[in-house]
């Protein structure tokens, strides 16, 4: 991230769900949110942090929405949904939207860190309409060109993949399996 100045008043808006879904399904990896944060920041004053997260009743969840909070996010949790028909939904756009809103005048400088197109009009509302300075920090490839377009500054994490992800830590043998199917095409 470029341009921080200072005396900047930051608030930082994580789309858990868009950040877990894009590196697992791009890298088969997770994200590092405490670099997010960190980088997020930079050099300017943090008002708050937020993430957004979806409870789901799996068996890591809670380890994951406590190792957020040591990290300096406030966890806002809602239950998964799901319908009669089996479907499932889980997603934060209202809330993290209203709050957002909500937080601009006490804030210079927003950060929306999701790639969701569905922000493109909070991001354009937030910018004209309140004045804030939006920057916007997600995967370039699985992110909304319009919402790249719309915020003053774009973060895209793939640029710097060793920073922004953790990747799983194979064992030896299958590091050599993983190796010897793709030395032929090396």
């Amino acid at each position: 991230m470029s341009i921080n100045f200072k005396d900047q008043r930051v608030g930082i808006f994580v789309d858990v769900q868009n950040m877990y879904y894009s590196a697992k399904n791009l890298y088969n990896a997770k994200v590092n949110f405490a670099q997010i944060l960190k980088a997020a920041v930079g050099n300017r004053s943090l008002i708050r942090a937020i993430a957004y997260v979806i409870k789901a009743d799996v068996k890591e969840e809670q380890n994951f929405f406590d190792a957020l909070e040591k990290i300096g996010f406030e966890v806002k949790a809602k239950d998964l949904q799901i319908f009669a028909g089996g479907a499932k939904k889980g997603d934060w756009d209202i809330g993290l939207a209203m709050d957002t809103i909500e937080l601009a005048p006490k804030l210079d400088a927003i950060v929306i860190v999701s790639g969701d197109g569905d922000y493109v009009p909070l991001v354009h509302h937030l910018r004209h309409a309140l004045g804030c300075r939006i920057e916007v920090v997600a995967f370039g490839k699985s992110s909304s060109s319009l919402l790249r377009q719309e915020c003053d500054l774009f973060t895209d994490m793939d640029s710097d993949k060793r920073r922004f992800l953790i990747f799983r830590k194979i064992n030896a043998a299958k590091q050599k399996t993983l190796n010897n199917k793709l030395s032929p095409l090396l």
